[in-house]
């Protein structure tokens, strides 16, 4: 652990993939390859352009960086090996799951290796008793859900594309869902975890599945969210939920954007226990109408979501319905039906789609953000008084029951002027989140196009460590590390978690 967290302090806020790289891109030896085809067999192995291509790239704009090579582990065995033979190489790893992110995570700006593990696709072990599910990262959300459907269960972190659990983890995932059951984060129990060296890492202790825990440190939660920086997640222990007994949808449109807000924050003073709060602004009501085949009126919209008993659902409609009412909402309208709430959401899920259909023959760019639920009405009202300043077509989509949005923006890519405008637009909004107390990314990550947003939230340059010591603590420091750390110390060379140092990266130092 001592390893880990000198790491993390000597690294700042860098990938270690990028800092493991001694070779640049394009330039995988035979022989290499050939040590990669010796783990994972020949047929599991590929460096066609082709199959590269596909890996260089996933959901966002960011420019396709191809990786030298593409392997697909069977098993933990095969990605620790794997892992090992890449940093005795210093060749760069990219974990890939199904490509679905949208910050760029998956480009491989120094080349190196990709490691797709969507064959590793099994659910390991169920144990309903205990509210838990172990899965490899091959297996998606909706396979998940798809083998509990019998079992009265299910897993509700809903991020709208069928992304892998195990990537879910890594980036942080959230969803339409996460004001009632939470994000990705409160949802993962334990982690199963490759480190850079090989090492195979339980991050609660291997097979425990325990909700709460006082011994140790918050691993599993250091590798939530980490996006492949700190190793390969290899499977995931998660919280199940019972599915609700019933459930109701709603709708309602309102005059402005603030009263739409206003009542979310409302309802949520009310204790309202809504499982759903979704906010969407006139521009994609109108998408999702031409998209989706529906009339809901072309004016800042909730869409609402209640999970109970049926006596339950009817009080918490009523009292939904009275607060938005008194916020000037008209049209509000229940969803009792299954197909029309599958209908409702699969609008609301296909709101990507559906905004670039606006602007036909554009690229799509999504950016989001999350502040105090006190200032979500301030952020929407601005961002959508930048958006008419920018001249960018644009639609605002959120989870405003935890105060976080997106933004999604159709331009033409081989427009530089639109371009800028649009970078500028992002970085305005990242940092105005910033200023009002929340944060650059409340679940795409930073990816690529959030690096600087990263260091602005974090108040200190990526390369500066995380920690200080004074001379008091410095003296109490041989007492927190294990004997490989005090090797370092007197000059041995370790077989620990950090990466070889780049050519011209200074002697790196204990403390500071």
């Amino acid at each position: 652990m001592a390893r880990l967290l000198r790491a993390a302090a000597t690294w700042g806020l860098s990938p270690w993939r990028g800092y493991c790289s001694r070779v640049r891109q394009g330039e995988l030896r035979e022989d290499f390859v050939e040590a990669l085809k010796a783990i994972v067999g020949s047929p599991h192995v590929s460096t066609a352009a082709a199959v590269r291509e596909h890996h260089g790239h996933d959901e966002s704009m960011h420019r396709c960086q191809p990786p030298d090579a593409v392997v697909w582990p069977q098993n933990v065995e095969q990605v620790s090996r794997l892992a090992a033979l890449c940093y005795r190489q210093g060749v760069p790893i990219i974990p890939y799951g199904t490509g679905t992110g949208l910050e760029g995570g998956v480009c491989a700006v120094q080349g190196g290796v990709c490691v797709n593990l969507t064959h590793m696709d099994r659910i390991l072990a169920l144990n309903p008793e205990d509210f838990s599910v172990v899965v490899e990262p091959g297996v998606t959300r909706k396979a998940l859900n798809t083998h509990l459907r019998d079992c009265g269960l299910w897993f509700p972190v809903d991020p709208g594309a069928d992304a892998s659990l195990c990537g879910m983890a890594a980036t942080a995932a959230s969803g339409t869902n996460a004001v009632r059951y939470g994000t990705t984060r409160e949802n993962v129990l334990n982690l199963e975890v490759v480190l850079p060296g090989g090492q195979v890492l339980h991050t609660a202790g291997q097979g425990r599945r325990f909700r709460k825990s006082a011994a140790g440190y918050n691993l599993t939660g250091l590798f939530v969210g980490s996006e492949g920086t700190l190793g390969l997640i290899t499977a995931a222990t998660l919280r199940l939920h019972p599915v609700p007994e019933a459930t109701v949808a709603a709708t309602c449109a309102f005059p402005s954007v603030q009263a739409a807000v206003d009542s979310t924050v409302n309802i949520l003073h009310a204790a309202v226990p809504v499982a759903r709060i979704e906010f969407l602004d006139e521009v994609m009501i109108d998408a999702c109408n031409r998209y989706s085949k529906l009339n809901y009126p072309v004016a800042p919209t909730l869409f609402l979501e209640f999970h109970g008993s049926e006596q339950a659902l009817a009080e918490q409609v009523q009292q939904a319905e009275k607060i938005t009412q008194d916020n000037g909402a008209s049209h509000f309208s229940w969803a009792k039906e299954a197909e029309e709430r599958s209908q409702l959401w699969a609008a609301r899920h296909n709101a990507w789609y559906a905004s670039l259909a606006l602007r036909p023959g554009s690229k799509g760019y999504a950016t989001d953000v999350c502040v105090p639920i006190s200032r979500l009405p301030e952020i929407l009202v601005q961002t959508k008084e930048d958006l008419k300043a920018s001249g960018l077509t644009g639609c605002i989509v959120g989870h405003v029951g935890d105060g976080n949005f997106h933004c999604i923006l159709m331009v033409d890519p081989e427009d530089a002027e639109e371009l800028r405008r649009l970078k500028a637009f992002a970085q305005q909004l990242g940092r105005r989140a910033l200023a009002l107390h929340g944060t650059c990314t409340g679940e795409h990550g930073i990816g690529l196009g959030k690096r600087q947003l990263l260091q602005d939230e974090a108040q200190r340059p990526m390369e500066q460590p995380v920690w200080t010591l004074s001379s008091h603590h410095r003296t109490a420091l041989p007492h927190l590390l294990s004997a490989e750390d005090l090797g370092r110390r007197r000059g041995r060379k370790p077989k620990g978690l950090a990466p070889p140092r780049p050519p011209g990266c200074p002697r790196e130092p204990l403390v500071h």
